[in-house]
């Protein structure tokens, strides 16, 4: 198992917005990220590179993830996946979206 350096960005931020806590929840325990606690991750932060971390196989293991919870699809070859991905609160707000329809 991989263990992140997480930086300083991502420690002590309140996770205010709807379903982010939840969202939260799921990248660690689905990614298995047992440095972290939820609330440890600023909603505005990449998710990507220079912020946590994560890298491309992550993505697909929490595509996976998201799409048995919430019934969301995320294609690998969609074309807006880094506005997406951006950020926890890009990625709530995307998961949301697609279930409040």
């Amino acid at each position: 198992m991989r263990v992140r350096q997480i930086k300083s960005a991502f420690m002590g931020s309140v996770v205010a917005h709807d379903g982010e806590a939840e969202l939260a929840r799921l990248i660690v325990e689905s990614l298995h990220l047992e440095d972290l606690q939820p609330e440890d991750i600023e909603p505005e932060a990449p998710l990507f590179g220079e912020g946590l971390g994560l890298d491309s196989l992550d993505m697909l293991e929490l595509s996976m993830a998201i799409e048995k919870k919430y019934a969301v699809k995320l294609r690998s070859d969609d074309p807006d996946n880094g506005k997406i991905f951006a950020s926890l609160r890009s990625l709530a707000r995307h998961i949301h979206e697609r279930t409040a329809r």
